[in-house]
């Protein structure tokens, strides 16, 4: 089931342009990623300090469908899915929210990262963690 965070975005998000800067989506979507494992009971301080598995991010990819600005009220499915014993992908979509002035709410993004759990001494694949395992959800992706 996807979780879902909601935001605002910030001048801080934005490039010269007034837009957000493509990067930032990343981060965006990171963001909402600690917000799901936080909600799902995971300690973030645990999960991302040295507990001997580290999982980073092995493959990113992004589909800008329109610009967001700052004041833009956005909100984020995220959705993970499992690939492995050892590896998982989050899907994110990325949404801004209808405004009150009659704009509807419009997909502004489609992002997707593939993380991987290594141990963080010799960097060798390692089963998910329990918790961790839980919050993907032990569905396989076809």
């Amino acid at each position: 089931m996807p979780f879902t965070y909601q935001r605002t975005i910030h001048f801080a998000d934005t490039d010269a342009a007034g837009v957000v800067y493509f990067a930032n989506y990343l981060s965006l979507c990171h963001e909402a990623y600690e917000e799901s494992l936080a909600a799902a009971g995971i300690d973030l301080k645990t999960f991302f300090s040295n507990n001997g598995v580290v999982v980073p991010v092995s493959k990113s990819s992004a589909e800008y469908l329109r610009p967001l600005v700052c004041g833009d009220r956005i909100s984020i499915s995220v959705t993970p899915v499992a690939l492995s014993a050892d590896s998982y992908k989050i899907d994110y979509e990325i949404t801004r929210i209808a405004s009150g002035k009659g704009a509807p709410a419009k997909r502004a993004a489609i992002v997707q990262t593939h993380h991987v759990c290594i141990g963080s001494k010799d960097r060798a694949r390692v089963a998910l963690p329990a918790d961790l395992a839980a919050w993907v959800g032990g569905q396989t992706a076809v």
